[in-house]
């Protein structure tokens, strides 16, 4: 074993040899690792430990076959995963998500974000991601249902509430938790807080819908204050139409800003004349209909519909990207700046590419990364999974007050340890903040 210093070309050829293939899980690294290695070379400790090592591999991939039959009693097969990444703070917490383009790759890399999330909350969790390739789309309840407890005949196994707590992610909402959860105390005879997202009769936590949502604009209400400004008279741009996207609308406008947009996978609508909260409710409804597009919004409240296309060239102060990862490029960076944006704050998971984030570097905008601002979510989560073990239900306005605490706190960790001459850098400040606090504890734990 070498206790050499680590040159990050020769550690990102490395991993690349090791995992073949897996691109979404190289850009998150080597986006992250330059950042640490200053502290790693710095750490004789962590060298010998090979804390950046084991820290890049994952304690296990579970991959399994979840096979589910349709309303015409047709079987079908999809793969199931569930990727523990990292557990040296607390149990594996990390969302499922059912979609087609689930692959161990994007797994990965939204797993090994999520240690960094979790160690910025202050909650004791550790990081993990899972889901399936599966399309729920067009599909019946019934068929999702099945598919539901067919997956957790297998995670039942690897699950459990001082192990691995799962939550919802992309399609996997409050329904989906519950009909996973029925089937794991079922199958255990247990019933314990081994699913975070619930509803509200089984256990779950308020405002747990609105709260990634909520802490994105908290979060970028802190960035401003730290600037001397506010968000009150800002002009916002927004991707996406689901939880995120539009509770991140919801509280930007309660707290003085004008939303101008939203977006699906057909297009965005521009709407000059600012959202409401009546206009998001209706958003809310339509898109909970399963493949409805947005293009009606346009009608009904006399907007523009922009088809096949983001909308990042509407003019703007700040650009919210909550839809999905790597959705702003350099040329969506670009028309932003020419558009008059000074901020952007990622509400989904790396919805920046590489390309976008040196182009915002250039520009010197104020930029808050999604391991940071994101993570009111897996907070809100943080406290749900308290309150199922101590058998008692908080208020929301308990948890409300809780979640703005922490969002401040993640704000203040990543303004502290990305301090430089130029001003802060949020996104070095969340990568230094949650890797520090990580760390120590594998290292303090030791290596086998």
């Amino acid at each position: 074993m070498t206790h050499d210093k680590i040159d990050f070309d020769e550690f990102l050829e490395s991993l690349k040899r090791r995992t073949p293939g897996e691109d979404a899980f190289h850009q998150a690294v080597s986006e992250v690792v330059p950042d640490l290695l200053p502290i790693v070379n710095d750490t004789p400790q962590y060298r010998e430990a090979a804390i950046l090592d084991r820290l890049t591999e994952p304690d296990r991939i579970i991959s399994f076959r979840v096979d589910w039959r349709d309303d015409d009693n047709i079987v079908h097969v999809n793969r199931g995963y569930r990727v523990q990444f990292n557990s040296a703070i607390g149990p594996y917490k990390g969302g499922l998500r059912f979609q087609p383009s689930v692959n161990q790759s994007m797994l990965k890399f939204l797993g090994f974000e999520q240690i960094f999330k979790n160690a910025l909350t202050g909650l004791p969790l550790g990081g993990g991601k899972g889901g399936a390739d599966f399309d729920p789309s067009g599909r019946s309840e019934g068929e999702i249902m099945r598919f539901c407890q067919s997956y957790m005949q297998e995670l039942h196994r690897h699950i459990g509430p001082d192990v691995d707590i799962p939550a919802g992610d992309i399609n996997v909402g409050s329904r989906e938790i519950g009909w996973l959860f029925g089937t794991y105390r079922r199958i255990t005879n247990q019933v314990e807080g081994v699913l975070t997202g619930k509803g509200l009769s089984m256990g779950g936590a308020e405002i747990r819908t609105e709260a990634t949502g909520y802490g994105v604009v908290q979060f970028l209400c802190h960035m401003l204050a730290e600037q001397g400004d506010r968000i009150d008279g800002k002009t916002l741009v927004i991707s996406g139409a689901g939880n995120v996207a539009t509770h991140a609308a919801e509280l930007a406008i309660r707290d003085g800003a004008k939303v101008i947009t939203l977006s699906d996978s057909n297009g965005y609508i521009h709407d000059r004349n600012g959202l409401t909260q009546e206009k998001i409710d209706w958003v809310k409804d339509h898109k909970s209909k399963s493949g409805a597009s947005l293009e009606a919004y346009a009608d009904e409240f006399d907007a523009t519909w922009c088809a096949d296309a983001a909308p990042w060239g509407v003019p703007c102060d700040v650009a919210l990207p909550c839809a999905t990862e790597n959705e702003l490029g350099k040329d969506g960076v670009n028309a932003l700046i020419d558009n008059g944006c000074t901020t952007i704050v990622e509400g989904a998971n790396m919805p920046t590419t590489a390309e976008a984030k040196k182009a915002i570097r250039d520009a010197d905008l104020l930029f808050g990364p999604g391991k940071a601002a994101n993570a009111g979510g897996v907070a809100v989560s943080g406290l749900e999974i308290s309150q199922n073990r101590q058998r008692r239900t908080q208020t929301r306005q308990e948890l409300a007050d809780a979640l703005k605490d922490i969002m401040q706190t993640i704000h203040d960790s990543c303004a502290e340890f990305g301090q430089s001459k130029a001003g802060i850098n949020y996104t070095k400040g969340a990568n230094i903040a949650g890797f520090t606090k990580v760390a120590e504890a594998m290292h303090a734990e030791g290596v086998t």
